[in-house]
């Protein structure tokens, strides 16, 4: 600092001389040699003089703005405190040798069916045991849970099943798990509630015992290498966390499903203080949700939809049933307020409604009077426009109650040309077609459909809260979680904004194991994972080779072949009796009889020696013989299913 204001103080001199030698130059006695004229001696030394003036102007100019070195130091400074905040490797301990594993069963390269477990050397935890919808090809299957095949491998560490929040594709499946295997269960009130009420339905009440309700805010030890605390977080169910789990290792931020609102229905906003305090402690790992990774526009509060809902019921002349996911309690209670504000009574239609609203009053998540709630036997005795229904059925389930009263099957409500039917949610990826024949079918009646963009907002984060989780936590990795694959690339492309370094984060798939440290992290192995099928008629599980089958029979139709064959001579005795299903129209049965009595007359002759002995393998050739021969005339690969009778 001394050594440069010397520099400063040398420099003045030679600026000040500059001057008196332009003056010196100016009085020399001007060259007249080879000039004709006084004009042409003069000009060169003015253009000197302003020359040298705008030079002396400019050092002048530079003196005046001198660098404070004790402010710059500062700047260094700040810039290396923003760093340190920033570069979460300041804040872990590098010279641990603890890890974590992390094994997502379900919830990734599609929407729900969300489970992971976390594992240290000798303890595991369960992260939510969801369920999931099939698709039109699983014939007769209702749900899908997830395969628990890993989960018996590691039974005897898993020391707790961990709950974020009581959406179906995050508790839908407890209680096939609790059918073989039980765990102590941790969460807040409510999905523990909503997890009871599936024990009581599949027989397991005695499971109820293993219920810990926690207090969020609040540090839980769990077996011997976890700590956990739930942080409260909004969401389109109320009663959401997200987690801190603490190991060894370090802290990993688990979001659950969720959004930042600031204005929710209850007042409880998102716990961003808790999440920034663990972010300034050092966060190890960041778990976010991905599936509104697409969405530039922060996505609007639960609040906004209150003006189009009042809007709504203000206008109504005749009776409004409303239909949104049930889960959704916050969305039915405004819905509800509206309705009594404009004198309407309530009617609830839909055993999962009627369920979800009963629990959440009974824990005073919500509270409304008794006498406002009327049954469906009392609706078509009440004049039209005191009436407002809220049921199941917004995304067109064959078995719901809006379906049917949209089909004239409810038993107690017909929609007529004077309802207002208000749908309240979005398609499920998957549903559209369900929901719009749903809509011919309401509009058949006659009635009208509000399905307004402002009567719906999403409980998943667009972009701009990503960001802010991603910079309130600010992980050292990151694992974009629930969703399809283009939705976490897309989470991947926000991560590497908000300053995680690629090679820090990792897309994983169902099934892949993940080696976190504060080191490093990588991919180690893959684990068998897939979806069991379940029949919720009887709640049993559905044999995967029973789904193949129907699968085929719905796309390609069966054969069924009943021959009697001579042992000893290889012919047959009868002709053989052949009926098909699917494949031919029936006009063509004879024709396609025919056709196959020759290809088993044909076999028959050039079949191996002996095979009639091995009725097994007779029945596997002739199989063979006849799908080959339909291939090839029709394209398909129907179920032949042979009966031989040999003689």
């Amino acid at each position: 600092m001394a050594e440069e204001n010397q520099e400063v103080t040398q420099q003045k001199p030679q600026t000040d001389r500059k001057p008196n030698n332009n003056r010196r130059n100016n009085n020399r006695r001007p060259n007249t040699s080879n000039k004709t004229g006084d004009e042409k001696t003069t000009k060169p030394s003015s253009n000197n003089n302003n020359r040298n003036r705008s030079k002396g102007g400019s050092r002048g100019r530079r003196n005046a703005t001198v660098v404070d070195e004790n402010l710059k130091s500062f700047v260094t400074k700040n810039q290396e405190s923003h760093k340190q905040r920033l570069n979460p490797h300041y804040k872990l301990d590098l010279n641990s040798k603890a890890k974590v594993r992390i094994t997502p069963l379900g919830g990734l390269g599609e929407i729900g069916g969300n489970i992971a477990v976390f594992e240290t050397e000798n303890e595991a935890i369960l992260i939510d045991v969801g369920m999931s919808f099939p698709d039109e090809e699983m014939h007769g299957v209702d749900i899908l849970i997830p395969d628990f095949a890993y989960l018996r491998e590691i039974k005897h560490k898993i020391v707790a099943v961990i709950i974020t929040h009581a959406h179906e594709d995050h508790i839908g499946a407890m209680p096939y798990l609790y059918k073989e295997m039980q765990f102590p269960i941790y969460g807040t009130p409510l999905p523990l509630a909503m997890i009871g009420n599936k024990f009581d339905e599949h027989h397991l009440k005695d499971c109820r015992k293993y219920f810990n309700p926690i207090e969020k805010r609040k540090v839980y030890k769990i077996g011997n290498d976890f700590e956990i605390e739930w942080m409260h977080m909004t969401h389109s169910i109320i009663d959401s966390s997200s987690l801190a789990i603490t190991t060894e290792a370090g802290t990993i931020i688990h979001t659950g499903d969720f959004k930042i609102d600031h204005t929710p229905v209850d007042g409880y906003p998102a716990d961003l203080h808790r999440l920034a305090y663990y972010g300034d402690k050092g966060v190890l790992c960041l778990l976010s949700d991905s599936t509104n990774s697409h969405n530039p526009t922060p996505t609007p509060s639960e609040l906004s939809v209150a003006p189009a809902l009042d809007r709504i019921f203000y206008k109504a002349e005749g009776r409004v049933i409303l239909s949104t996911f049930s889960s959704n309690i916050h969305r039915v209670y405004q819905a509800i307020q509206y309705g009594v504000k404009y004198g309407r009574k309530v009617c609830v239609i839909g055993r999962s409604m009627e369920r979800n609203i009963e629990i959440a009053m009974q824990y005073d998540y919500i509270r409304f009077p008794k006498n406002i709630f009327v049954d469906a036997e009392e609706v078509s005795r009440m004049n039209d426009k005191d009436v407002l229904i809220v049921t199941t059925g917004s995304q067109g389930e064959a078995n719901s109650a809006l379906f049917r009263m949209s089909i004239g099957e409810h038993r107690h409500i017909k929609i007529k040309p004077t309802d207002l039917i208000v749908l309240s949610s979005r398609a499920i990826p998957g549903n559209e077609g369900s929901i719009s024949n749903m809509m011919n079918f309401i509009q058949r009646c006659g009635a009208k459909v509000a399905m307004d963009r402002d009567i719906h907002v999403s409980g998943h984060a667009s972009i701009e809260e990503q960001k802010l989780m991603l910079r309130l936590v600010n992980p050292k990795f990151f694992l974009p979680i629930h969703g399809e694959y283009n939705h976490v690339m897309k989470h991947k492309e926000t991560g590497v904004l908000c300053g995680v370094p690629e090679r820090n984060i990792l897309l994983m798939t169902d099934g892949e194991q993940i080696e976190v440290a504060p080191k490093y992290m990588r991919k180690v192995k893959t684990v068998k994972t897939g979806k069991t099928y379940i029949d919720n008629q009887n709640n049993h599980e559905i044999e995967d080779d029973i789904v193949v089958d129907r699968q085929k029979l719905a796309n390609d139709g069966v054969v069924m072949l009943v021959v009697e064959v001579s042992e000893q001579e290889g012919k047959m005795l009868n002709k053989p009796k052949v009926t098909s299903f699917g494949l031919v129209a029936d006009k063509r049965d004879k024709a396609f009889a025919k056709e196959i009595e020759d290809v088993l007359e044909h076999f028959l002759i050039n079949m191996k020696p002996g095979l009639t002995s091995n009725h097994k393998a007779f029945e596997a050739d002739m199989r063979q013989a006849v799908r080959k021969h339909i291939y090839r005339r029709m394209k398909k690969y129907p179920l032949i299913v042979p009966h031989t009778f040999i003689h």
